[in-house]
This record gives structure tokens, sequence and C-alpha cells, in this order.
């Protein structure tokens, strides 16, 4: 969805204060210049609605704050709105997962996973990449992201991907975020099977992962406000992955962690922060 203007101010007029408070609210804006003018954009008429009668209220923002200021705030299908991508990954995710009954029906696993594989008895036996490639099966690329074991697992990664998700999709647009997902998630696959070999394993975690690394990296070159994470959110994610490539959960038996697909996300991530960054800034 297309960005909505809020107000076209003189170039020598201050909105310092005025986006200092949109910031500390945490209202999603872009400023620009256009024909001599300083633009504030938003996401849509419903927020620009609420922030033109803002500044009617406080044009100064923070530098003439009262002591009490009203939030604005978006509502649930505002969100969905403005970010259909996000929203469709997730559904698609949401549908594989009741497809194969939570992650426990082999049978429908097998056309999504990174590698085909039949189940006998208490076995399974995996086929090698080159299988993949033969076949043509070259979905089989980017599907074991939709795959989920169990609802705690599905829960925590769609309540990333929908955080994360939507900031790059404000941000840098649909497309733009389309292209990210395939790319971490190729690129987590490809970790997770140079790493272990032929195995059987799935989740948005990667894909994550890459989204927070470009997030980090793209917001230490070009600060703005949508890739601000909230404070300890980058310590915590990395902590959770060290703690992850520890062991620990194979060791207490929660099941096995695919820990090179976590760690070539967030290299990945890092790299397209890093290049995204460094052209913003320019």
């Amino acid at each position: 969805m297309s960005a909505v203007e809020v107000l076209r101010l003189p170039l020598d007029a201050d909105l310092s204060g005025f986006v200092s408070l949109l910031r500390r609210l945490q209202v999603p804006h872009r400023v620009t210049e256009e024909g001599g003018k300083q633009v504030l954009w938003v996401p849509d008429e419903s927020l620009a609605v609420q922030v033109r009668e803002l500044y009617a209220r406080q044009p100064q923002g923070d530098a003439g704050a009262e002591p009490q200021q009203e939030a604005v705030r978006e509502g649930f299908l505002s969100q969905l709105r403005r970010s259909p991508l996000t929203a469709l990954v997730l559904l698609s995710t949401f549908i594989v997962f009741a497809v194969t009954l939570a992650g426990e029906n082999f049978s429908t696993i097998r056309w999504l996973s990174f590698v085909d594989f039949r189940v006998d008895g208490e076995r399974i036996y995996l086929t090698y990449l080159e299988a993949t490639f033969d076949s043509g099966q070259w979905w089989r690329l980017i599907t074991p992201m939709l795959i989920h074991f169990g609802w705690l697992h599905l829960a925590m990664n769609s309540l990333w991907y929908w955080e994360l998700g939507r900031r790059i999709e404000f941000r840098q647009g649909a497309i733009g975020l389309l292209g990210l997902t395939l790319l971490f998630a190729l690129a987590s696959n490809f970790a997770q099977y140079w790493w272990a070999g032929p195995s059987l394993f799935g989740g948005l975690s990667g894909v994550l992962y890459g989204l927070l690394g470009h997030c980090w990296i793209y917001q230490r070159l070009a600060p703005n406000a949508a890739y601000r994470l909230p404070p300890g959110v980058l310590v915590m994610m990395l902590a959770w992955l060290a703690i992850c490539m520890t062991g620990i959960f194979e060791l207490l038996q929660f099941g096995a962690i695919a820990n090179a697909a976590h760690v070539g996300g967030l290299l990945a991530g890092c790299l397209t922060g890093l290049l995204g960054g460094m052209l913003a800034r320019r």
C-alpha cells in the first residue's frame, strides 16, 4: 500500500520536535523533500488523520510537549492492510501447518522438505540434494521455511515474523520483503544441509535471523524509525542463538535445533543490511 501525505511544509519549518514525538510514540513515518517543500508521510489514511490532529494540537512535538501525550496507535486491521506480504507468508505457514497436522503428517512433509525421504517403520531414509536437482523439484530449496513441528514452534516464529516482516515491508516494500525472505530461506537451508547433511528440518527461524541481521546492520548505517528495535531484542535473540548452539536442548531431549540455519540466515541478513544501509546512506 502506498504512503499517504500528511503535511507539506516549507523547508525552513522546524519539524524536528514533531518527528521526535512520532518516534517516541512509535508511529511509522518518513520525511522527504519534494518541490522545495518537506513532506511527512505515513502508511495509510486512518493514521494520517490521527497524525494531522496531533500536529494541530502539538506542532512543536516533544519540543513543546505537555506532561501527558495521547499515543497514536494502529489497529490490527490497519496493520494487515499495510502489510499484505507479511500476512500472506504467515497465512501460507498456517495452511502448511494444518495440512501437515502440526508436523506429524510425514507423507505431506516429504513434498516440502529440503530433500525427499521415505519412512520405513521407525527409520527415515533421506536422499541427497543431487536428487532434488535431477528431479527438478526446485521448490524444496524454499519450502522448508513453511514447515513447523508443534504449536510452540509455530507461535514463536509467527510472532517474530509479524514483528520484523512488517518493519521491512513498510521501509522497503512488499517486493523487498519477498526477496529478502526467499534469499534468507535459501541461505539458511543450504547452510543447514552443508553442516548436517541430509536431515529433516524446517521453520521460519533461519529467515527470522536473516531479517534480524538485516534490520540490525541497516539501522547502524542508516538510522530510521522502522528498523529501530525495542531495547534488548537483539541481545536476547543472539543469546538464544548461543544457548541453542551449546546443544543443551538435544541433551535434554527437547528435539534437534537447526543451528546452522540460524547462523546462515543471520550472516546473510548482515550482508544485505550492510549493502542496503550503504545504499541508503548515499
